[in-house]
């Protein structure tokens, strides 16, 4: 039984071995580029948004509104980080059930990938906010005693993305495994929906709580570039 992708190796390249993790992950991008390119491809005012762009703006606005309701602000600037991560996330789990397929997100190299990239999104979105001296002062708030805590605090919100993602995404890999030998015709075809369901889920809670993680880094200190960028 494989219980991550990073053991499964696809091929060799100049003595590297090329695992699945990564084969996935790009095969993943491909997925969504390709397909962000085949619907905006004709995206002028003058032509009729056929059922791709309708769905796109539909998806679009329900991560926008999302988010603004988190952030109870305009949420451009963090939109596009945020729903990167949950697009990303979702097909990646969604891809499941493609034979042979095993999703990025449960190699804990990828999740913990995804959960660096929030921990340097949350500074740089805090900085970009309010500038570097509110930005550390955040750190010794409400007492300078609470530093060494609060550092702490800031490394912990990764490690509890990445373990929490890995976790769920791994373990539901692992139970339908173990199922598919006790009944191979039955409890699979369930796993595998559960399995969808909690992938959406999944891939929701990580979004969500990048996009609580930079709000709170940018709070009470909205910067006038960003809210001139929210309102374009």
């Amino acid at each position: 039984m494989q219980l991550t992708p990073d053991d499964i190796i696809v091929f060799t390249l100049a003595g590297w071995e090329v695992n699945a993790t990564i084969v996935n992950t790009w095969i993943v991008m491909a997925v969504l580029v390709g397909i962000s390119m085949l619907i905006t491809r004709n995206l002028r005012p003058d032509v009729p948004p056929h059922r791709g762009r309708t769905a796109l703006e539909v998806i679009v606005k329900l991560i926008q509104s999302q988010i603004e309701e988190v952030t109870r602000n305009s949420a451009r600037h963090v939109m596009y980080f945020s729903g990167t991560l949950f697009l990303f996330i979702a097909l990646s789990n969604l891809m499941l059930v493609v034979p042979g397929f095993s999703p990025p997100t449960s190699s804990l190299s990828t999740t913990a990938a995804l959960a660096l990239s929030v921990l340097v999104a949350v500074p740089v979105f805090g900085i970009a906010s309010g500038g570097v001296g509110h930005y550390l002062k955040t750190f010794i708030e409400p007492s300078v005693l609470m530093l060494p805590f609060n550092i702490i605090g800031e490394f912990s919100r990764g490690i509890s993305l990445a373990i929490r993602l890995y976790g769920n995404v791994m373990s539901g890999a692992v139970i339908a495994a173990i199922l598919l030998t006790v009944a191979p015709f039955f409890f699979p075809v369930i796993m595998d929906m559960l399995g969808l369901l909690t992938g959406m889920i999944q891939a929701y809670i990580f979004a969500i709580l990048a996009t609580v993680y930079i709000s709170s880094a940018t709070a009470e200190s909205d910067h006038p570039a960003l809210k001139r960028e929210d309102k374009s």
